[in-house]
C-alpha cells in the first residue's frame, strides 16, 4: 500500500510540471516571441513579404514593361527618355522596368506582350509599331503607351481618326511635317529631278510616310519612284537599284533601315546620290541632311503621360496622340563634304 501511495504522489507531480510547462510556452508566444506564429495570424517576416507574384506592384511601385523593336539610336534614345521622365516624377523606388528587345523580328513582340500580360505589369510602353500592335492584340485593360510611332491610324487600322485612340490605347507620335521634308530636299536640291523613295515594305507607317511624302514631291515637280525592300537580305540591291535611277533619295522614319545605315551607307556614298532622312538617327549613318525630332523628348514625353496614368491623373482613354514639341534640320558634315553639298546657315551639324 504504501508504494502505491508513493507512485501516485510522483504522478501527480509530473502532471503539475507537464501543465506549468504548457502556460509558460503559451505566455511566450501572447508576448511576441518572433519565433512563434500564433494561430490565425499571418507570418509577416521579409521571406513571407517577397514571395508577392513576380510583375505585381507592391505598395507604390509601380512595374512598367517595354517592349522595344529593336536597337537603332532613336528608339533607345526614346526608352531612355521615357525611363528618365518616370524616375524624375516617381522616384526611382516607385518604378521598376521589365526591358524586352524583339530584335527585329515582329512574332518576338507577341511573345513579349504576352508575357507582359501574364505577369500583370501595372503599364506598356510599346517603342514602335510592331510592339504597338502586338500589345493592342494581347489586351484591352493593361494601360499601352506608345511611342516612335509614326501614324496610330495605319498602325491600328483606324478609319475614322480623331487624334485619341480610346480605350487603354494612347501615346506619342515621331512624325515631323513631311511637307517640311520636300521642301528641304527642294531647298538642298532644285535641280534634281527624279527622287528614289527607299523604305521597308513591311513596316506600315513607312508605306503611310512613303505615300505622304511622294504627293508633296510630284505637286513641286519631281518625278517619285519607290523602292521596297522586305529585309536587310535585299537592302543593299535594293538601295542600289535606287542609286541607278534617282538624283536623291529620300528614306523615312524606318526602324530596318535605321538598324542598317551603314549598308546604305557603302552603296550611296561610292554612287555619289545624297539621302534626306526622315531623322537624325538615319541621317548620322547614311544621309546629308534631315529635319528630326528629338527621340529622347517623345520618350520623355510619353513617360510624363505615364506618370499621369498610373497616379490617376489623366484617363488613358481621353488622353491624345502628342506630337515631338519641336523639329530641327541637321546635317551630316562628313556625308556633305564626300558628296560636295553645300548646306546653308540655319542647319545644325549632327554630333
Amino acid at each position: 500500500m504504501k508504494m502505491k501511495k508513493l507512485l501516485c504522489i510522483a504522478l501527480a507531480a509530473m502532471m503539475v510540471l507537464a501543465l506549468a510547462a504548457c502556460g509558460s510556452q503559451s505566455q511566450t508566444s501572447e508576448n511576441g516571441d518572433p519565433s512563434a506564429s500564433p494561430e490565425g495570424e499571418t507570418d509577416a517576416s521579409p521571406a513571407a513579404e517577397s514571395s508577392a507574384p513576380e510583375g505585381e506592384a507592391t505598395g507604390d511601385t509601380y512595374v512598367i514593361g517595354i517592349c522595344q523593336q529593336m536597337t537603332h539610336e532613336a528608339l533607345d534614345a526614346a526608352t531612355q527618355g521615357f525611363k528618365d521622365a518616370l524616375t524624375e516624377l516617381l522616384g526611382a523606388d516607385a518604378v521598376e522596368f521589365r526591358d524586352q528587345n524583339a530584335g527585329g523580328e515582329q512574332p518576338n513582340c507577341t511573345t513579349i506582350m504576352n508575357g507582359f500580360v501574364s505577369e500583370g505589369v501595372d503599364l506598356i510602353l510599346a517603342n514602335a509599331t510592331w510592339p504597338l500592335q502586338a500589345a493592342a492584340s494581347a489586351t484591352a485593360d493593361i494601360p499601352i503607351l506608345g511611342t516612335s510611332v509614326t501614324d496610330y491610324a495605319t498602325a491600328l487600322g483606324i478609319t475614322d481618326w480623331t487624334g485619341t485612340v480610346g480605350g487603354n490605347i494612347s501615346g506619342t507620335s515621331d512624325l515631323a511635317p513631311l511637307d517640311q521634308q520636300a521642301e528641304m530636299i527642294q531647298e538642298l536640291f532644285p535641280d534634281a529631278t527624279n527622287v528614289g523613295l527607299l523604305y521597308c515594305s513591311g513596316e506600315p507607317n513607312s508605306v503611310y510616310q512613303i505615300e505622304t511624302i511622294r504627293t508633296y514631291l510630284e505637286d513641286m515637280g519631281y518625278v517619285c519612284e519607290a523602292y521596297a525592300f522586305t529585309d536587310v537580305n535585299d537592302l543593299s540591291s535594293v538601295t542600289q537599284t535606287a542609286c541607278d535611277n534617282s538624283d536623291v533619295i529620300y528614306i523615312p522614319t524606318d526602324n530596318t533601315a535605321a538598324s542598317n545605315t551603314e549598308t546604305i551607307a557603302n552603296v550611296v556614298i561610292p554612287a555619289g546620290v545624297p539621302v534626306i532622312a526622315g531623322e537624325s538617327g538615319i541621317c548620322s549613318g547614311c544621309g546629308v541632311a534631315t529635319l528630326s525630332i528629338s527621340y529622347y523628348d517623345l520618350g520623355y514625353t510619353t513617360g510624363e503621360m505615364a506618370a499621369q496614368i498610373l497616379t490617376g491623373e489623366a484617363d488613358i482613354s481621353t488622353m491624345a496622340i502628342q506630337s515631338a514639341p519641336n523639329v530641327t534640320k541637321m546635317y551630316n558634315a562628313a556625308n556633305c563634304e564626300a558628296l560636295g553639298v553645300t548646306i546653308p546657315d540655319d542647319y545644325v551639324v549632327i554630333e
